[in-house]
Parts: structure tokens; sequence; C-alpha cells
């Protein structure tokens, strides 16, 4: 049998984990707004049309930030078009999606659902169509109190009281020739740079997403994101990382790819340290991981999806317990680096790359990668610890050397208990795990939950929702000072323990 160690210890810390950490993402693209969110006269819709059936599942989820209304739609959406009465409200042709967008859910809906679902939210603004007066201008509508043309036209809309929304993203993936709007870093980085001045002006509290790279395989990557900090700076908190991963070989391979995310954070964090170097600033600037996921299914049917179409079926992969597994293995690598990630948004929440599907009309269910991120977010509030996992390792054709075991510890907030997140990459093997818990005497296995499956291709359906779920049925003890478990082949794993203050060592 495999063996890995891991070692858990006060002296380990990574950081403070942000609970923005596990936000998420909803964007007008498919079915993640009509017919996901958003769906008046279905059974379970309230007064505001917003399906409660839904808002169950992602309350559970803890989600404390929801980025909206894009992603590639926000490139080229006046955002005018979206509030007011919805009789007023002009029809559109969406080209990022080649969609029609009929704009009856618009900023004050997305306002009003996310605090139905006790989350936070997080708005982009356009600038790839439009620019600095736009965005000035929503966040007058949205956080000024009254007075003025924007804040008075929210209070004649119903909301008299600012909106509050504490943070912005200056635009999406604006490295991308696919995005409306495209542009280069220096003109990207000069725009930005306007937008931020004025939307600081008009409410100096709001914390500020500046794009970063499209993914780690864009040709200017790294030098882009230099040269778009540069110019934003002064005016920025945070530099925006996204990435998707798909299976183009094996179980192994796909495995491995949340390494390639661990480069990713660590080029970015490098870059972020230099500009701050370069301009002798003060302010060490943070990353949001504002899109991240597994993609790939739909791919080839999306291809041959009719254009104009309101709320078409787009981007809704059908996960399996691999595709979890990789979740899991993304979800542990953010926490490594929960020190300077300090947002992060699965892409995205319900129906498009989803871990919550919808029937129009119907039924809802949990994906398969609703349950990794689930756990993550209900137990992996406090402290990161680095346990120094330490397994054998297997070869990926993609990604070299890759360690069967994947792990990080997270210190609740009040010190009493410590979560193991685990990872076994082994496709046949269990994993015994051994843990050093020698700094927690008296410590306690409060339960040990695993996510398994002989097919790493089930997945959970409309038919049969319930074919890949976590159980509390795992083996892990404590002997002697030690965390003793065996980790299944091909499993997510939550070990969870209740411990005291740690041993101090005299000097």
């Amino acid at each position: 049998m495999p063996k890995a160690k891991i070692t858990l210890s006060q002296d380990r810390a990574i950081g403070a984990v942000d609970p923005r950490l596990y936000g998420s993402f909803i964007e007008h693209l498919g079915r993640a707004v009509y017919g996901g969110i958003y769906e008046p006269g279905h059974p379970r819709a309230n007064a505001q049309g917003f399906r409660e059936d839904v808002l169950g599942l992602v309350r559970a989820l803890r989600v404390p930030v929801i980025r909206y209304p894009g992603g590639n739609f926000v490139s080229g959406y006046n955002w005018e078009d979206g509030v007011g009465p919805a009789a007023d409200r002009p029809v559109r042709l969406e080209l990022a999606w080649r969609s029609l967008e009929h704009n009856a859910f618009g900023t004050n809906e997305f306002v009003q659902w996310c605090r139905a679902a006790q989350a936070q939210p997080m708005l982009a603004v356009n600038l790839g169509t439009r620019g600095p007066d736009a965005a000035r201008s929503l966040v007058e509508y949205c956080n000024h109190p009254r007075g003025t043309q924007w804040s008075d036209l929210r209070r004649r809309h119903g909301f008299e009281a600012p909106h509050d929304v504490r943070i912005w993203c200056l635009g999406n993936e604006m490295d991308g020739p696919w995005q409306i709007g495209a542009k280069t870093a220096d003109e990207y980085g000069r725009v930005a740079c306007e937008a931020a001045k004025v939307m600081k002006w008009v409410d100096p509290t709001i914390e500020l997403i500046t794009c970063g790279s499209s993914n780690i395989s864009m040709s200017t990557f790294g030098e882009w994101d230099r040269v778009a900090l540069e110019h934003t700076y002064e005016h920025v908190d945070y530099v925006s990382l996204h990435t998707y991963y798909r299976k183009s070989s094996g179980t192994p391979e796909l495995l491995g790819r949340s390494l390639r995310m661990d480069e990713q954070i660590t080029r970015i964090v490098r870059i972020c340290d230099e500009v701050k170097a370069r301009k002798k600033g003060a302010k060490t600037v943070n990353l949001s991981f504002d899109e991240w996921n597994v993609w790939y299914h739909s791919n080839e049917r999306d291809r041959t999806m009719a254009p104009w179409q309101l709320a078409p079926p787009l981007l809704e992969d059908i996960y399996t317990h691999e595709d979890a597994l990789l979740v899991g293995c993304m979800m542990i690598t953010l926490l490594r680096h929960a020190d300077r990630v300090k947002m992060a948004c699965l892409a995205q929440l319900v129906n498009v790359i989803a871990p919550i599907m919808t029937v129009t009309g119907g039924a809802c269910w949990r994906q398969t990668i609703y349950y990794p991120f689930c756990h993550a977010s209900l137990w992996g509030r406090g402290t990161a610890i680095a346990l120094s996992p330490r397994s054998d390792h297997y070869h990926s054709t993609d990604d070299g050397s890759v360690p069967y075991l994947e792990a990080v510890g997270v210190c609740s907030e009040d010190g009493t208990a410590i979560t193991v997140f685990a990872v076994n990459r082994h496709v046949s093997e269990p994993l015994q795990l051994t843990g050093d818990v020698r700094d927690y005497p008296g410590a306690t296995v409060v339960e040990h939950i695993q996510m398994t499956h002989a097919n790493p291709e089930a997945a959970n359906t409309r038919d049969n929702p319930d074919a890949v779920t976590p159980r509390a049925d795992g083996n892990a003890t404590l002997q002697s000072g030690a965390l003793v478990a065996s980790l299944p082949p091909l499993s997510w794993n939550v070990i969870r323990l209740r411990v005291g203050p740690p041993v101090t060592t005299p000097a």
C-alpha cells in the first residue's frame, strides 16, 4: 500500500483564510440567470421570481461573494438596460455568447438575489465598449445615498438605500481576442487606471480588481499582468487570475492539472511584488482568482447551438467524480496560497459549468463538484496550515512528476478544530496516511468524510442525483500521537479533528 505523511503544527501557518475565497460567479450566459436563479412562474419561485430551491442549495454553500454580470458578457453590456421598469428594458443581441438578452434581470435584481442568498455582490464594469464614465455612473447609482442624477434614479426605481457594493472588477479578460473591445496591456492599463480613479472618487471605500492574463497559456502571460498593474497599482487592491482545465487523456493527467494553478499563482505573486518594488510602494497587491473550474464536457455540443436564442443551454457540463477530485485539488491549492489569494470565484454557480443544475420548470440537484467546494467553505475558515505532504509520485506526460497526495489543513478561528482536506490521486490503490499531531495532545477525530466511486466518470444527473455523494464512513483514528487513515483510491477526504492549544517547547 502506498504511504503518505503529513505534519500538523502551529508553526506552519500559511495565513488567514479570507472567507471570500469561497466566492462564485453568475453571468448572463446560457441558463445561469434565466431558468437558473431567476424563473418567474416556477412552482418554487418567490414573489421576486427567484427560485427558492436553488437559493437553498446556494445558502448551504455559504458563498460569501458572487461576481456579476460577467465574464465576456460584461464587455458589451450597457448597465442602464437592466434597471428601471421591466417593460421599458430593451432586447439586445448579446454578442459574447450569440444569444438574445431581454434584460428582465439586471443590477437591482442581482443585488436583491445576493441578499436572499446571504452573499455580497461583486460587480464588473464594461471596459470593452465603454469606459470610465459609465463605470463611475454605475458606482454612483449603486453606492451614493441621494441627491444626484444616478443615486436619485436608483431611488425612483424603488431602492431608497444604497446597494453598498464593495468589490468591483475593472473589466474582464481584456487581453483575449475573443473579448469585445480587446486591448493591449497598455491600452487596457490606461483606461483601467482612469476608470479606477473616478470610481474611487465617487466612493473611496470600494475595492478594485485589475484584469490579469486570461490564462497562463496566453503568449503575453506575465508581461500583460506587469504592464496592466504598473498602470493601475496606485488605485487597485487585487489582480485577477482565471483558469479552466480539461481532460485531454487519462484520469492521472487530469488530476495533475492543479499543479499548473500553483505555478500560475506563484508567478503572479512574484509580478505583484516586483511592481510594488519598482513603484517603491507600501501597498501589497493580492490576488483574486475570480474564475476557476473544470470545463470541457459541453464544448462539442455548444459549437452546434443555434444563435440568437433566449437562455440557450450553453456550457452545461455534467461533472464526473474525477472532475470533483480536480476541483478538490484546486481548492486545496487556493488554500495553500491563502496568504495572497484573498478572493476566488468558482465559475459558475448554476447550470453554466456549475455545481448546481436545474430543469426549467422542474427540479434542481447537486453536481459532484458541489461537495468538495461545500466542505471547504464549511470547514476551511480560519488559518491555513501547510502540512508538508510527502507521498510517492507518478509521471504525467503533461505535468511531469505529480504527488499521489494533495493536502492542506485549516485551523478554525477559535483554535479548537483542525480540518485536513486531502485527495488521493492514485487510480487503484489506497494511500496509508500518517499524520504527526504531537503538537496537539488530546486531539480527537470528529469525523472522516470521504467521497469515492468505482467509476471515475460517474456523474449525478436529474434521474440519479445522488450517484456520487460523500459519506462520513472514513476510518481516520488517532494512535499514540499519530493520525492514521486509509484514503481510498481516487478519493476526496475531509478529516475533522477537535484539538486543544498547541504544545509550546521552552526556550
